[in-house]
C-alpha cells in the first residue's frame, strides 16, 4: 500500500468510488408488506372483538357507578374506618372508569380499525387544498373507525364516557357550600382553660417552664359527641414560654400574653399544615410541608416560606386557680386564606 506525498494513503480514491458504489446497489424498501389480522379475515373474530371492546366500556360504566354509589351510598361519621371504605371504594370506582375506556379504545384500535401504513410526499403549502384535505381526512378517520357501522361499540362508548365526568362533578360538589363564618370562629371563648392535647388536661401557668412547648386544645372539646375533627382541626394552639424581655407586642396586644407565656395557631397560614417544629434558641416555629417559619417574638411574623400572614394569637389570661384559660376566641380567622376572609 502505498501513500501520496501527503502522507494520504495511495488508495483512499477507490475505497470511496467502491463504498460509493456500494450504496448505490441498495434500493428504499419501501413500506413492508401488510400483515392481515384475524378480525379482518374472520368475521366472527371481529365481531368477538367487537365484544369484548363493548365489555371494556360497559367495566367503566360500573365503575362510575360504583364510585357514585361509594360516594353517595356511604354515610361518614367520626370513625376512620368509614372514610377508608369509601375511599377504596371511591379509587376502585373512578380506576376501573378511566381504565375501561383506555382499555377498550387501545383494543378498538388494534383489532377493528384499519392498520395499514401510509406514507405522504412533502408538498408546497397550499391553505385552501390544506383544509379540504383536513376536513377529508377527519371524514376518513371517522369512516375507518367503523362506528357508523359498530352500533354496538358506538353506543356503549357514548355510554361510558357520558357517566365519566360524573366522579368529578360529585367531588366538586365537596367545595361548597359555603363556609359562612363558620371558619371565623371556633372552641375558644373567654373563660376556656387551654388543655393538653390529645388528653385535656388543663394547663396551668406554672406547668410551661421557658424553651418547653405544649399542644394545646379548648377544654370543651372532648366533650363534644359530633363534629370533633372539625373543631379540632380549627382550634388546636401551641403553647411556648420565652422571657418578656424577648417579646415585642404591637400596640393593643400587651396583655394577650402571661409572664411570657403566648399561645398562637398551629395552622399554617399558607395550605393548613401543622406547625408543629419550635426552635428554641431562635425562637422560631416551622412549618414542615413548606418551610414557612414564624418569629415567635415578633407576633409569629412570616421571616422565611411562602405562607404570607403571620399565626393568628390567642390572648391568654391566668384564672383564680391558676390554669391559663382564653380571654376570647381569635381576632381573626385561622388557616389558610380564602376569598371571602376580607
Amino acid at each position: 500500500m502505498g501513500d501520496h506525498s501527503d502522507g494520504t494513503p495511495a488508495n483512499s480514491d477507490a475505497v470511496a468510488k467502491a463504498g460509493h458504489n456500494e450504496v448505490d446497489k441498495f434500493q428504499d424498501p419501501g413500506l413492508p408488506p401488510h400483515r392481515l389480522r384475524l378480525a379482518d379475515t374472520d368475521p366472527k373474530a371481529a365481531k368477538r372483538a367487537e365484544r369484548q371492546v363493548a365489555i371494556l366500556f360497559g367495566i367503566s360504566i360500573v365503575g362510575t357507578l360504583v364510585f357514585l354509589l361509594a360516594y353517595f351510598g356511604i354515610r361518614l361519621d367520626d370513625t376512620i374506618a368509614t372514610l377508608r371504605l369509601q375511599n377504596l371504594f371511591m379509587g376502585l370506582g373512578i380506576g376501573f372508569a378511566m381504565l375501561g375506556i383506555g382499555t377498550g379504545i387501545v383494543h378498538w384500535a388494534r383489532a377493528l380499525m384499519p392498520d395499514h401504513e401510509v406514507s405522504e410526499l412533502r408538498h408546497e403549502l397550499r391553505p385552501e387544498a390544506d383544509r379540504v384535505a383536513a376536513v377529508q381526512i377527519v371524514d376518513d378517520i371517522v369512516e375507518e373507525t367503523g362506528i357508523k357501522r359498530r352500533p354496538l361499540i358506538r353506543n356503549t362508548l357514548i355510554g361510558a364516557m357520558a357517566l365519566a365526568p360524573l366522579p368529578a362533578i360529585a367531588i366538586f360538589r365537596d367545595l361548597g357550600p359555603l363556609p359562612g363564618n363558620s371558619l371565623r370562629h371556633t372552641l375558644w371563648k373567654k373563660g376556656e382553660r387551654l388543655s393538653r392535647d390529645p388528653d385535656g388536661t388543663p394547663i396551668k401557668a406554672s406547668d410551661v417552664t421557658i424553651g418547653s412547648a405544649f399542644h394545646v386544645i379548648p377544654e370543651s372539646l372532648n366533650k363534644l359527641e359530633t363534629g370533633k375533627l372539625n373543631e379540632k382541626a380549627k382550634a388546636v394552639v401551641l403553647l411556648m414560654r420565652l422571657n418578656p424581655e424577648d417579646l415585642h407586642p404591637s400596640p393593643g396586644r400587651e396583655d394577650w400574653s402571661y409572664n411570657g407565656i403566648v399561645a398562637y395557631s398551629k395552622i399554617c397560614t399558607h395550605v393548613g399544615c401543622p406547625v408543629a417544629l419550635y426552635e428554641q434558641q431562635t425562637h422560631h416555629l416551622l412549618c414542615p410541608c413548606h418551610q414557612s417559619t414564624f418569629d415567635l417574638t415578633r407576633e409569629c411574623k412570616v421571616i422565611f416560606g411562602p405562607a404570607v400572614r403571620p399565626l393568628p394569637q390567642l390572648p391568654i389570661a391566668v384564672d383564680g386557680d391558676g390554669y391559663l384559660v382564653a380571654q376570647s376566641d381569635f381576632h381573626e380567622p385561622v388557616g389558610p386564606s380564602f376569598w371571602e376572609r376580607g
